[in-house]
């Protein structure tokens, strides 16, 4: 009986359909998809650069994979934009909208909205960027019980600078670390713009914090000082240490700014206070040492004059090499950090614009 019942699910199986009944086989078919068409998210471009103070689109589109519409129209869509740090298991809010309903956090309240140039474009705005802005931020669109993301990459035009406070060598805490970097109109550096000033030419021995709690140097010119000789090129490692008990010095990054950095024509040198007093006189302020890097860097600025700054040290920056200023690169000199009271330079001014 087994087997006369095996004998006809076979022939049932192998046979040919009437060729009078093609369409109606063909209708029989049916694709069966158990959760309806799949939710797709997409960055146009996965790199973003922009500048301090400028505007900037993080782009965003969703899409579904079999329908060319932008939603199904059950399900209310949801966008929600975050920014990624280096713990993977935090993520900064920082725009969500879901129909009429807006909303934007911490320091991106008031700079951030969606484009929606269509119904499916879910790309953020970001408008008068910070210099803490810099990073990689998730769009995430969800609808019902789908979803997903895409990244972006935002990066800022800027200089990576070392930086030890007067104390000398040595002296920051991680936490310390984060306030010089800010009294001096920048942020800490990540690895990604430590990195990109090592493939500029940025040699330095001393081991600095970056912002993800590491801490790291850039060499070009292998030495004994530095790893030896015989070592290859490249950012070297420390590892990561405690935020607290941990004393290194700091590598810090500006971008452009809105003011005019310049050296303020007097007739006499100045001691410290008289500097601070001469540019307020002028209308301006002492200039930062973010500042005198990025008029560097960013503007070509060059003076020989060495000229005091805000946080007590005395500098000069060279875009032109040359006899007497710097003959062999163009570099922000480091004078020191002379006696305030009795020592006579010159001073860099900033003044903001309104």
């Amino acid at each position: 009986m087994k087997s006369l019942l095996f004998l006809v699910l076979i022939s049932v199986c192998w046979a040919e359909p009437h060729p009078g009944n093609s369409s109606l086989e063909h209708e029989r078919i049916v694709h069966i998809q158990e959760n309806g068409p799949r939710l797709l998210v997409v960055a146009e471009q996965a790199k973003i650069f922009s500048h301090r103070g400028g505007n900037v689109t993080l782009p965003c589109k969703f899409y579904h994979e079999h329908t060319s519409t932008a939603g199904s129209g059950i399900h209310k869509i949801r966008v929600k934009w975050t920014k990624l740090t280096y713990d993977y298991l935090k993520e900064l809010d920082v725009f969500v909208a879901m129909g009429h309903h807006r909303k934007s956090y911490g320091s991106y309240q008031g700079r951030v909205s969606l484009r929606e140039s269509s119904e499916n474009d879910a790309s953020l705005v970001i408008t008068n960027i910070k210099l803490e802005d810099y990073g990689r931020y998730k769009c995430e669109v969800i609808e019902g019980l789908e979803d997903d993301t895409a990244v972006v990459t935002l990066n800022l035009e800027g200089v990576v600078f070392p930086y030890s406070p007067r104390l000398g060598r040595y002296n920051l805490n991680f936490h310390e670390a984060q306030r010089a970097c800010a009294e001096q109109d920048s942020v800490m550096a990540s690895f990604d713009q430590l990195y990109d000033a090592w493939r500029s030419g940025l040699d330095w021995c001393n081991a600095g914090w970056l912002s993800d709690g590491s801490v790291q140097y850039p060499i070009t010119k292998p030495r004994e000082p530095c790893g030896g000789r015989n070592t290859v090129p490249g950012v070297r490692n420390y590892g990561f240490w405690d935020k607290d008990k941990s004393h290194y010095d700091v590598f810090c990054f500006t971008s452009n700014f809105n003011g005019r950095f310049y050296y303020l024509i007097h007739p006499t040198k100045l001691t410290y206070d008289e500097a601070v007093q001469a540019c307020l006189k002028d209308g301006s302020q002492i200039a930062k040492v973010g500042q005198i890097f990025a008029a560097w860097k960013l503007l070509g600025y060059d003076r020989c004059d060495a000229g005091w700054l805000a946080d007590g040290s005395v500098r000069y920056p060279i875009s032109r090499p040359r006899k007497r200023c710097s003959p062999s690169e163009a570099a922000v000199r480091f004078v020191g950090f002379p006696d305030k009271k009795h020592k006579l330079y010159g001073v860099y001014c900033f003044r903001a614009y309104n």
